[in-house]
Formats: structure tokens, C-alpha cells, sequence
């Protein structure tokens, strides 16, 4: 079977892996002659005038001229290539090759992309999503309501610009107490066992680890859990790793609103159109994440289908359960800010030693000149970049851009995806990109929670609902990491594919 798929596949997207990337080599060459970095490089538009040619009214469908026409042959074959590369690499990690179900892979692939291709070009299923992100975008407005009554005029934008603290972060809490709401009305639980149920049915999946990758899409990777609490004792590995590489691959709604508040910044209709697509990167990431953690752990025992959500409370009554999301939604927010402080910190101390290390060794100057000014000194941005620029290459990235996409990742996967979305909010502001296309993937790369901070939440929280898998937590930590990059680079890869 791997060598049929290996002569039938591998090697002949691998000779027009060397083809292709001839012919992106001339084009960023001819792309950076054009004048300075700066000149070169397209940045999609953000005013509402002109961001109306990236949505279509009424429509969704972004049309950009920088995004490309929708499916082409070099598109799509390097799409093919990326997600071969992304399924060799779990391949080569896996803990039992010959158990791999190779059908619910493909069904797994089969469901991405029908996904992608219906976000893009099925009409109610563009509404869909657009009516669900125009959800989100209106919450942000209810928030900064609230947030104008604490903070006052800090909240103009025009006057002091955008303060993390006082724009993005009231919104977690908001968010939190209104999931709370959600939860406590039963409308989470009906959504995710519909989800459930069609991912058993359709990827053969326990009932439990259904659940939890459905809740996923809406809950963090330690709340989505508690749902089956009861079964988690009992889970064989394959499952484990499944709970655990659906944390590690999908967002949580409390921080999804706050990606979509920085990234959109002011500007409504950019809001909507991250909204869609960090909406969709949340769907598509639950069959990207039993894809990937089904190739690395494949289940080899008797699995229980049977579906059950646990029914802890979330509080006595409405206003209770509005109390305790609040609650915990001030510890998220909370967290959220000491993480960045300290993670942005820390970059900022590597950075200055790597940049006095490039300062005697004189590899500032070399940078600055084989870079072009992309980069000017030696830094972990630098590193970053082209450690991983191969593996974006890979996945379709526009040459240009796969130094900023690598670098993206690195941060993702070093600090937490909040720096890379960050950092990716301010390469968009500063036109960094030479093609709006890598914004979109950007967006659906840095979408999840696989970073190595991730691990220890992960082996602390689950690891407190069944102690008894505690080891097998701390065995999987590396593994599910991988397995949460891999299903977001997956999703990436897909949406650029059909981005074209």
C-alpha cells in the first residue's frame, strides 16, 4: 500500500515539486527587482471601500485579485504535495503503521476539503458562515459597550489607537459568560452530539471522542473534556491522543472573538471576512485532528459508541451561570495577559542577545543584505523564518512570503498562538505580504492551541479528570503537539489550495 501510494503519487509530485519551484524562484527574483522589499510586497485592503473587492456583496466570496482566480494546476498540484508531505510526516511518527484505517483518513481529507470548497463557493453554506460571523462581529460591538463604560475615551481608536487591554481582552470575558449562558441553556450540548454523531458515523469513531472533538470546536481543550469525564478513564490510547490532539488543533469561542478583533481591527467588513474564516479553521480543524492523531495513534482495540455528555452543572439559574462564565472568563483573560507579557518579554530578550551576537560576528550585515531588508538583524524571527520557510514552501506558501509564514509558525508553537496572531496583525498593518492568499492561510495555520505550554495544561487538566492516564498524557505530550500543528497546516494547505 505505502509503496503504491509512493510511486503513484509521491515521486511524481515530487518532479513537479523541482519544476515548480524553478519557476517561484524566477518569480520572487523578478518580484524583489522590482524596487525595495517594501514596494514589492501587496497588502490586501482594509478601508471599508476598498476592502469591498475582497467580498463581494451579499456574497462572501472573496475575489481578490492577490487571492487568484479560484482553482489552477499549479495550485492545486502544490496543494496535493503539501498534504502528502503533512501525511508522510505523521506517517513517519506513527506508533503502529500497519493499523492505520487509510479510509478514515481519506474520509477524513475528503470532508476538509468539501468543507473549503463550500465556504468558497456554495451559496448557503457562504451565508451560513457569513450569518454565524456577523454573530461574532456584533458581539464585539455588545463588548465594547461594556468596555466604553469602564475605560472611557481610551476606547477611541482614533485618539490612542488600539490598547490590547482594553480592546481585546474585555472580549474573552464577554465571550466567556455568554458560552456559559449557551452551556447552561443545553444549545452547546445539542450542537456538539449533532457533530458527534455524524463524525461516528462517518469516521468511525467512540462516542466519546466524538464529543470531544465536536465540543472542541466551540470549548477549550480542557472544558471540551469534561464532557466525557466519565468515559476518559476508560479510553484506549488512540482516543486519548484523539482528546488530546483535538485540543492542540482547534480554538476556543472566548479567543476566537478576540482574533477576530485584532485582526479585523476597526474595520466591519474585515472583521466578517476573519470572522468566516477562523469560524471555518475551527470546523475543519476536527476531521484535520482525527486525520493526523488516527495516522500517529491508530486505534487497534474495541471502541464504545455509545454518546453521552456529562451534566455538571454551570450554575443554578441564568444569572448564575452568566456569574460563573464571568468568572472565568476574567481567570482566562487574566492568564491571557501574563502569558504575553511574559512571552513577549522573553522574545524581546532573545532577540537582544541574538542581536549582539550578530553585532560581533558581523552576520547583521549579511542578513541584511541576503535578506534584501526583510530581515535586519540576527534574531528569532530570523531563525525562525527560514527553519520552517522549506515546510511552508511546501504547503503552497507563495515564495515571497515563506520566510514571514515560517516564522509565523515558529512563534505558534514557541509562545502561544496568541503572539503569532499578534504578529501576524501587525506583518498585515506594516504590507508586509506579497500575496494576500498567505494572510488567509496564515489564518488558518495559527489556528489552535499546539504550542508547548499546551502540554502542560493539557497533562494537568485531563490528567485531573483520570488520573489513571496521566502517564499515557505525559507520553502523548510531543506526540499530540505534532498531531495539532500538522491538522492546522492541513487546513492551511487546503484553503490555499482551492484559494488557487
Amino acid at each position: 500500500m505505502v509503496r503504491r501510494i509512493l510511486r503513484l503519487v509521491v515521486f511524481p509530485l515530487l518532479l513537479f515539486t523541482c519544476l515548480s519551484f524553478s519557476l517561484n524562484a524566477q518569480d520572487s527574483a523578478l518580484a524583489s527587482g522590482r524596487g525595495s522589499p517594501d514596494t514589492t510586497r501587496i497588502e490586501a485592503p482594509v478601508s471599508g471601500s476598498s476592502a469591498e473587492g475582497l467580498l463581494e456583496e451579499g456574497s462572501g466570496q472573496l475575489v481578490s485579485s492577490e487571492m487568484g482566480g479560484g482553482f489552477t494546476l499549479t495550485g492545486m498540484l502544490r496543494g496535493l504535495l503539501g498534504m502528502v508531505v503533512l501525511v508522510i510526516i505523521a506517517f513517519l511518527f506513527s506508533t503502529d503503521r500497519k493499523a492505520i484505517a487509510w479510509r478514515v483518513v481519506i474520509t477524513g481529507l475528503a470532508f476538509q476539503i468539501l468543507l473549503a470548497v463550500s465556504l468558497l463557493y456554495v451559496p448557503f453554506v457562504r451565508a451560513f458562515f457569513e450569518f454565524v460571523g456577523k454573530i461574532f462581529v456584533k458581539i464585539l460591538d455588545f463588548t465594547k459597550a461594556g468596555s466604553e463604560f469602564l475605560f472611557g475615551e481610551f476606547m477611541d481608536m482614533d485618539k490612542y489607537g488600539s490598547i490590547f487591554a482594553f480592546q481585546i481582552l474585555p472580549t474573552i470575558i464577554f465571550f466567556s459568560a455568554l458560552m456559559s449562558l449557551m452551556f447552561y441553556l443545553g444549545v452547546i450540548q445539542k450542537i456538539v452530539y449533532a457533530l458527534a454523531w455524524l463524525m461516528t458515523k462517518s469516521l468511525k469513531l467512540s462516542g466519546a471522542e466524538s464529543l470531544s472533538v465536536a465540543g472542541n470546536i466551540f470549548l477549550g481543550q480542557t472544558e471540551s473534556p469534561l464532557m466525557i469525564k466519565a468515559y476518559l478513564p476508560k479510553m484506549t490510547p488512540s482516543e486519548i491522543m484523539l482528546v488530546m490532539t483535538g485540543g492542540m488543533a482547534t480554538l476556543a469561542g472566548g479567543v476566537l472573538a478576540a482574533y477576530i478583533g485584532f485582526l479585523g481591527g476597526g474595520d466591519p467588513l474585515q472583521r466578517l471576512i476573519f470572522a468566516k474564516h477562523l469560524l471555518a479553521a475551527s470546523v475543519m480543524a476536527a476531521p484535520g485532528a482525527v486525520v493526523i492523531s488516527k495516522i500517529i495513534v491508530p486505534q487497534t482495540e474495541d471502541i464504545d459508541k455509545t454518546m453521552e455528555i456529562s451534566r455538571d452543572r454551570v450554575g443554578n439559574n441564568v444569572l448564575d451561570a452568566l456569574s460563573n462564565g464571568t468568572t472565568e472568563g476574567l481567570k482566562l483573560a487574566a492568564n491571557v495577559a501574563a502569558m504575553l507579557l511574559t512571552f513577549i518579554a522573553m522574545i524581546a530578550m532573545l532577540n537582544f542577545i541574538l542581536l549582539k551576537v550578530g553585532q560581533w560576528t558581523q552576520l547583521n550585515e549579511w542578513i541584511g543584505a541576503t535578506t534584501q531588508g526583510r530581515y535586519e538583524e540576527l534574531s528569532l524571527q530570523f531563525l525562525l523564518g527560514y527553519l520552517f520557510a522549506p515546510l511552508m514552501w511546501l504547503i503552497g506558501v507563495a515564495a515571497p512570503d515563506i520566510t514571514e509564514m515560517g516564522r509565523l509558525l515558529g512563534e505558534k508553537i514557541i509562545a502561544t498562538e496568541f503572539v503569532g496572531y499578534i504578529s501576524l496583525a501587525n506583518l498585515k498593518s506594516q504590507e508586509v505580504f506579497y500575496s494576500y492568499r498567505s494572510v488567509i492561510m496564515a489564518t488558518y495555520m495559527l489556528a489552535g492551541f499546539a504550542n508547548f505550554a499546551s502540554i502542560g495544561i493539557q497533562i494537568g487538566g485531563i490528567g485531573s479528570l483520570a488520573p489513571n492516564k496521566r502517564v499515557l498524557l505525559s507520553k502523548f505530550g510531543m506526540r499530540a503537539l505534532l498531531a495539532g500543528t500538522l491538522a492546522s497546516l492541513m487546513s492551511a494547505t487546503i484553503i490555499g489550495m482551492i484559494l488557487g
